[in-house]
Formats: C-alpha cells, structure tokens, sequence
C-alpha cells in the first residue's frame, strides 16, 4: 500500500492530496465542507481522489487527518459537561485563576473573566494529600471519595477530570479516585491530571486537564466514526491526526488526548510551507493561510518554524505545545457591512462559511463578502476549480453595490475597501508573530496558501515589506499537503524545579537519558522502529523568581561531556535579551525538561518543471481587465500548469489553477523557479 492520503478540513472546502510514495506522483483535489459532521466531506473526498487516481481506498497505507473539530467545539461552546475533582481546600481552582489579564491597562476594569469550563457545581473536593516530593501525608479517604463522586451524579456530568495537588510527580492519588470514578461513572470518559499534563503549577494542569475532557467525547465520537467509516471503505492503512506542534498521532491515542488537537487544523498549513520553502531555497518564511473564514499566520526563521508552550483557542489558553500560530477572522468568505451607528465600513469576522457561502458561489448568499469583493475587481476568474465551479457574477456585483450605496462610493472603490480593511486584519496578525517577537518582517519572505491566500499575499507583503511573496505549487490544498509530509511525534516532559547551584550535568543527564528511552519507546509502539526517529530535548529555563519560563533546546551529549549547564545559561541570557531587551544577575533555574521522538516523514520529491526561455507567452490565456490601486489596468489570465522554469510574469495579472488564483500586482514581477513555486518581487 504505497499511497498517503492527506486530508484538511476547512471552514469552506475540504482539501486532499493524494502520494504515490513509490514514483512521486500525486492527486489534488478539493469538495465542499459539510460544517453539520466534517466527516462526510473527508469520506466524499476520500472516494473522489481515489477514482481520480484510480485506486482503491484500500491501496492507502497512511491517511493524515488536520482536524477543527475540537477547535470549534471549544469556539463554540459545545464541549461537554465536566465533572473535576481536586484536593480538599482546592474547589475554586477554576475560578481563582491567574492574576494575569490581556490587554492594556483598561481590561483590569472592562475585561470579563471567562466562564471556568467546569462549574463550580460540578467540582467536588477529596480528603487526601501528597507532599512536594511526592510522598502521601493523607491517604485518599475512599468512602469520602466514593460519596463526594457520587454527588456529581446528578449534575448529567459527561466527562471528569480528576487533578490532585503535586500528583505531576506521584500519580498513586489520582489512579485510586480514578478506579472509585470508574465503578461510579462507567459509561464516561475519565482524565488524569498527571497523564494529560505531568508538570508543575496546578492551574494550568487543572486547565488543561479539564479541556481534554471538554472536547473528549466530542473528539472520541468523530475520529472513531471517521476511523470505521474509512474502515468501511476498505482502508486498512494507519489513521493519524495532526497535532498541534505539527507532529502525527495516532487515532486510537488521540481519543484519549484530544486537548493537543486543538490547533490541528493551522498546524497542516506550516508543515506544508515547510515543504514548499525548503524546494524553494527559502529558510526565513512568514505564512499567511487565507481560507473561507479565516486566516492564520506563522513565522519559520532557519527552516524551522515557532513552537509554542501553549495553545490558545479563543479566551482559553491550555499548557500543550502547538506551533505559534495567530489567527484572525478574516478569508474569503469575510462578511462586509457598514453598521448604521458608525457609517464605517467592516470587515468579518461573520462569515458566509460554506452555506450559503460568497453571493459569487451562486448557493443562495446574497451578503458581500471579500470573495466578491474580488469577483468585482477582476482578481477571480469566471470559474474556480479548474472551470468546474462557476462564479455569479451579476450576484456578486449586486451584493458589493450594496457597501457601495451605503458608503456613496463607486463599487470598485467599495470592493477596494473590502479588500483593504482584510489585508489590514492580516497585517496586524503576521505583526503579532514577527515585530512583537522581535523579528524584523524585511528579513523574511511572504509565503500565501489556502484557498485564497495567493489573492492577498503580493499586498500584504507590499505592506510589511516582506519579499520575495512566495505563490507555492497548489496553494489551495498546502495545508493537506503539510498533513501529508508531516511526522509521527510525542513528547513526553516533566518538572526538575532546580536552580543551576543546586544540580550538576551529571544529573540533567541521567533524567535526559530516561526520558529519552520513554519516548522512543511511545513512538515504537506506533509503528515507528527506534533507527527511524529522532530524538530532541529541550528545557524550561528562568530566572529564579520568575513566574514563567522560557524554553529552548538543549543537546545530551552537552551534559554527558560536563558543559551542558553552561551552553544552557548563555543561550537563555542571549533569548531572553532578544525577546525582553534586558538580562538579570539571578541564578538560573532549570523548571522542566521534556524529550520529543519525532518519526520520518514522506518524501514527496518536487517535480522539474521544462526550462523556458523567461517569456509566458505559451500559459497566456486571454486578455483581461482588473481594477488595483484606484485604476483600471489592461491585464491577462495565465494558466500555471503551461508556466515554465525561468518564465517572468509581469503585473497586474492573474495565475489559474484547480485549486487556487493568485494576484501579481502593478508594478511587481512574477519569476518561475525549477519547481514551480513563483516568486513576486517589485520592478526594479
């Protein structure tokens, strides 16, 4: 079975990328999302792909799955309702929180504190209690226990999470309550706090705990539905889901642990560039992935792109590693109105999603989105999807006229605006992972994918002054792609909590050395033989004192050699200078340690494209006409798959294929490189 099948849910379609592993060859395709159960879109996907390359589903040996199911269910507030137990005298946990507020001074007085995800009602406390190290100072009282769970009963809790105080280093505790909750709560799913999470600071293990139980039986109920329908197909192939941190697990595991999930979906499309940046010779990227509802960005600096020690979804904010990625309510299905309070044109984030989508898809929407707004300018052709779906024109003008009339503005200026305020909404996001980071935006290249991504990226990267702007080879399923070039990985970590004065490499060694065996052998048991991974570490380092830790990679070999500690002092005060512009003289402190197996991940090799002699004459579709910068410009269609290596493309024009539409702007060149990927860079 030597086909991958990469699979990414979006908020408008769903995009698949079929490998053939042995010759190279690969399917695109992309099928209308079904928002009610994402999975008959993935299975309809599955079955269209499969007939285009002529193959059986059972002929796939690897499906890789980026989901949103459990971002959305966090989004939308439809994650279940979660029972927690915690020690005795630790019943508001939740509700304490953290001290730490968003925003500038004025969210201390407007900014409302989150709804905790399990109620306070539904929080019991247990007679028991672990000391620092570990050690028991109060055995679980079981018959305390088994009534205090008993007591949930009648809340129609669906899933429990059970966080006791230091269990990060001892577990005995929460495995006794968790046997009582078994006989108690048969039929529900039930997370351990030092399973989810085995690291110090117990709000964030109680946060994160709780969300893996939220999104738990939501998770569970899709992937194993998922998993028997392709079943059904014939699949007999692994099923994988993208993590967070971009990596692969399995789809049995991910039932259990859906919390490092919750950015499936965003991961796929930076993997995906990844793949594209390293054909393309290009190591310091910034993304911008444009779907129908929103946009997400990331940066990639020396090929390798930000890790993050949290993920954020919305207000919630859970200790789980993900790729540092920003997303705004901004793509191409981007509502446009002018509300009457202040007569100021907006932009999203409401969305026309995939029903009734853009007035241009002709499915019944009649609002003005970006995507119109595009169809008004010129930047969209009659047709998407390789001619295959056909825009409305007369809709889309009709819905854009009306932002017009209420602006008293012409209607290309109107959908010039539109576009405007999108870019802009994208501009203030790729801010957030490059200057707020210290990064200067001129030092990378502006990479657009997605459905919509290449329309927008040449203005964004005027904006930022990012150049080249990268159209990659099919932009518009990048992020299936990414799912399908990715890697099996785990990680597993666990809390040191001691100053550089109080260890020695020796010890640093011992505990790398442990971990490492853990995790190679985690990964052996999802197919992964111990000469096919990689192992890396890294460490949580701080200034003692400090409330949080910043976290950077370290080498074994650097401790067993004596000089480990030292390398690790001198690149925290080196990163801790780029990120806050000053250092302390306070000893060090080491928090945390963690050990990542990471897997090999598919060759896909990139196809050569024909030398040209830099003319595009042969892809040059038809004269066309297209609005830019408050004026009308004679411009042309070119057709990608006809461009050649070396071919030079001048603006303002458009570049079809099936699964994307990409702007050259006034002013800018296009160049074809060997494989394809299209470079934009201002004239000269």
């Amino acid at each position: 079975m030597p086909y991958r099948l990469g699979v990414d849910v979006g908020g408008t379609f769903t995009d698949l990328l079929l490998i053939d592993e042995e010759t190279g060859t690969t399917w695109r395709d992309k099928v209308p999302s079904t928002p009610h159960d994402p999975s008959v879109a993935v299975i309809n996907g599955t079955k269209a792909i499969c007939d285009q390359a002529g193959i059986s589903p059972s002929d796939v040996g690897q499906f890789l799955h980026g989901t949103t199911v459990a971002t959305n269910a966090v989004l939308e507030g439809k994650g279940a309702k979660t029972g927690l137990v915690v020690t005795e005298g630790y019943r508001q946990i939740l509700q304490v929180a953290r001290s730490l507020v968003p925003g500038g001074l004025a969210a201390w007085i407007t900014w409302p504190k989150p709804e905790p995800l399990a109620a306070l009602e539904c929080t019991v406390e247990i007679e028991e209690r672990l000391d620092a190290n570990g050690g028991v100072v109060k055995p679980v009282n079981k018959d305390q226990a088994r009534a205090a769970l008993e007591s949930l009963k009648g809340e129609g809790i669906e899933a429990l999470t059970i966080c006791t105080v230091n269990s990060y280093i001892n577990g005995v505790h929460e495995r006794e309550i968790g046997e009582i909750a078994k006989e108690v709560f048969p039929d529900i799913p039930i997370s351990l706090s030092h399973e989810v999470l085995p690291e110090m600071q117990e709000y964030e293990r109680a946060l994160t705990s709780v969300a893996n139980s939220l999104v738990r039986p939501i998770m569970a109920m899709y992937v194993s539905n998922l998993r028997n329908e392709l079943r059904s197909l014939g699949m007999e192939g692994r099923i994988n889901l993208l993590r967070s941190d971009g990596g692969l697990m399995g789809s049995e595991k991910s039932e259990g642990h859906p919390v490092n999930l919750l950015m499936s979906g965003p991961a796929g499309g930076v993997t995906g560039a990844l793949w594209s940046a390293r054909n393309a010779g290009l190591k310091n990227i910034l993304t911008l992935d444009v779907g129908g509802t929103s946009t997400d960005v990331a940066l990639i600096e020396n090929g390798e792109p930000r890790l993050r020690r949290e993920t954020s979804v919305g207000h919630l904010t859970v200790r789980a590693s993900s790729l540092d990625v920003k997303t705004v309510g901004a793509g191409g299905g981007s509502i446009a109105h002018v509300p009457e309070l202040t007569g100021a044109l907006r932009v999203g984030p409401e969305s026309a999603g995939a029903v009734p989508g853009p007035a241009a898809y002709g499915k019944g929407g009649e609002l003005p989105t970006v995507t119109d707004a595009h169809v008004v300018l010129g930047n969209l052709p009659a047709a998407l999807l390789g001619g295959s779906f056909k825009l409305d024109v007369e809709a889309a003008t009709k819905a854009v006229q009306t932002i017009a009339d209420a602006l008293s503005v012409t209607i290309q200026e109107a959908a010039q605006g539109i576009i405007d305020i999108a870019n802009e909404n994208m501009f203030g996001a790729l801010r957030l992972v490059s200057v707020q980071q210290g990064y200067d935006p001129r030092d990378f290249a502006l990479m657009g994918f997605g459905g919509a991504g290449s329309l927008h990226s040449n203005a964004v990267g005027r904006l930022m002054g990012s150049y080249p702007v990268v159209v990659p080879v099919s932009p518009g399923v990048l992020c299936a792609t990414g799912d399908a070039t990715t890697q099996m990985r785990y990680e597993h970590a666990r809390s040191f909590n001691r100053t550089v004065k109080q260890t020695d490499d020796a010890e640093v060694a011992k505990w790398l050395a442990e971990m490492r065996e853990t995790v190679a052998r985690e990964l052996e048991e999802e197919g992964v033989a111990r000469d096919q991974q990689t192992i890396t570490f890294e460490a949580g380092v701080r200034y003692a004192g400090q409330g949080f830790e910043v976290d950077l990679p370290i080498n074994l070999n650097d401790f067993e050699a004596g000089d480990g500690i030292a390398k690790l002092q001198a690149a925290f005060d080196e990163e801790h200078k780029r990120l806050f512009t000053f250092n302390l003289d306070v000893v060090h402190e080491v928090v945390n340690l963690r050990a990542i197996a990471l897997g090999q991940g598919a060759e896909m090799p990139a196809i050569k494209l024909p030398k040209g002699d830099g003319d595009p004459g042969q892809a040059k579709v038809s004269d066309h006409t297209m609005w830019a910068n408050g004026e009308k410009h004679a411009a042309a269609i070119y057709d990608r798959a006809k461009l050649e290596a070396g071919d030079k493309i001048p603006g303002p024009c458009i570049i079809t294929e099936m699964d994307s539409t990409a702007v050259i702007l006034p002013d800018h060149v296009g160049e074809v490189d060997a494989f394809g990927t299209i470079l934009i860079n201002p004239v000269a």
